[in-house]
């Protein structure tokens, strides 16, 4: 624990323990298998989820499904609940994000560029849905993630059409919606597809949001719940961000019967495969944020929770914090300091560079530069999933003398910047926060610590 009280006006190091403190809080928070368990509860023969009750002596069997970076402590909190009243079970994790289990396979796959062994692993589960009738039970677990770790693309679209159409959006500065609105329609188990194939089974579906304001239907591309976007909404996505000519010819074809008609569409609100699922979202950003607050209270922190739909361009939201930093420094507001101002979400970047980084390291260049000078203030912007675009970085932590710091050694931090070259920039510094898995995923925490 830090003390807030034990700080001199300007103490570097006490900002950067209590950012990293905080950090610690919002994790313990939002732990997969512990938010399971909060949702989930047995007694004798009737399971209880989020004040539903199913009586498991009517069920022949129960299988377990479901993707994403926190569904290997999800199934072993399922497990430690059900036990060997599990028939059979596979979830798809992202490489390195494993737990033991018995009942439940984990199988690791590619992320956030999905590859075959998705594709097989998801196909695994699609048998095992092809199995229930309407007597079993289904229970899916949805985290983070699982829109690349749920792949199951339609006939004749090859996988590496779908990997080069992934990546092209993931680069072009296309939120996370949008992205998962042209996702829902290439694929048969995104977008309500899980519960079309397992219908007419009983499904409930255990979801940890890493989407801002929780949306079913957003979160890993919504294969549990009735899509409300169309070939026209994927279209459109596509054409705003300048793609329809880079298409392939599979996924076009593929498109353009959709909106044509000679298709069937995602299934929609009102569709009767629905009638006999759950879905209960057991964590989420806010959760994690308002853990950070509370931990800052106890340090002794003046608090504000900023906001948890923090989105837009990394850079551009990161000079918005910065001066929020600096108004902080100038004029003790908006909350006096000691202080700790936090915040969630999930913004993009546009890459134009050829620099390797992550929208939360790219978010502390920029806030670096912005907050250059600035004497008892630090920012802190970190991925609770433990990693931040394609690196073993989570994030990174950065103040007033960063900029300082990066010239002194040869550095220079707006052609970083420029190259999208945020990663390299901060492991010369030693700023990179760099955790490892942390087996959970509810979006991004950014943090202004002033002393």
């Amino acid at each position: 624990m830090v003390n807030a009280h034990s700080s001199p006006g300007n103490d570097r190091e006490w900002r950067k323990a209590v950012g990293l403190n905080l950090v610690q809080a919002s994790l313990a928070a939002v732990e997969p298998a512990a938010a399971v368990r909060a949702h989930l509860r047995l007694t004798d023969s009737w399971l209880e989820v989020d004040r539903q009750t199913y009586d498991l002596r009517r069920f022949s069997h129960i299988y377990v499904v479901g993707g994403g970076k926190a569904t290997a402590p999800m199934a072993q909190a399922v497990e430690s609940i059900l036990g060997d009243r599990i028939t059979a079970g596979v979830v798809s994790v992202k490489y390195g994000y494993t737990a033991p289990t018995r009942h439940i396979r984990i199988e690791q796959a590619g992320h956030p560029i999905p590859d075959e062994r998705g594709v097989r692993a998801t196909e695994q589960m699609l048998d095992l849905l092809r199995q229930a009738g309407p007597d079993d039970l289904v229970i899916c677990l949805i985290s983070g993630g699982g829109s690349a770790l749920l792949v199951a693309p339609v006939p004749g679209i090859p996988l590496t059409d779908e990997r080069r159409l992934t990546n092209a959006l993931l680069r072009s500065g296309a939120t996370i919606n949008e992205i998962n609105t042209v996702r829902k329609h290439l694929t048969r188990i995104k977008g309500g597809g899980l519960v079309r194939e397992a219908a007419p089974a009983t499904v409930i579906s255990l979801i940890l949001s890493d989407v801002l304001g929780d949306p079913l239907e957003v979160i890993a591309s919504g294969p549990t719940v009735p899509d409300t976007t169309t070939f026209a909404d994927a279209w459109r996505v596509l054409d705003d961000y300048g793609l329809i000519d880079d298409l392939s010819p599979a996924i076009r074809q593929r498109l353009e019967d959709g909106l044509a008609g000679r298709i069937p569409d995602t299934p929609k609100p009102g569709d009767p495969i629905f009638e006999r699922t759950q879905n209960v979202v057991i964590a989420s950003n806010r959760r994690a944020v308002q853990a950070a607050v509370d931990q800052a209270a106890r340090d002794g922190l003046n608090t504000l929770l900023l906001s948890t739909f923090i989105q837009g361009e990394a850079r551009v939201v990161a000079q918005v914090f910065a001066g929020i930093g600096r108004e902080l420094h100038h004029s003790n507001h908006p909350i006096p300091r000691p202080a700790a101002i936090i915040a969630g979400g999930e913004t993009t970047v546009t890459v134009k560079g050829q620099g390797r980084g992550g929208r939360n390291q790219e978010f502390a260049l920029a806030a670096a530069i912005h907050l250059d000078g600035i004497d008892n203030v630090t920012i802190v912007a970190f991925a609770t999933d433990g990693s931040d675009g394609p690196t073993d970085a989570a994030g990174a932590i950065v103040d007033g003398t960063t900029v300082q710091r990066a010239r002194a050694i040869g550095l220079d931090p707006r052609k970083a910047l420029a190259d999208n070259d945020s990663y390299a920039f901060f492991q010369k510094l030693g700023d990179l926060i760099v955790t490892g898995p942390t087996n959970t995923n509810v979006d991004d925490l950014y943090m202004i610590i002033a002393s």
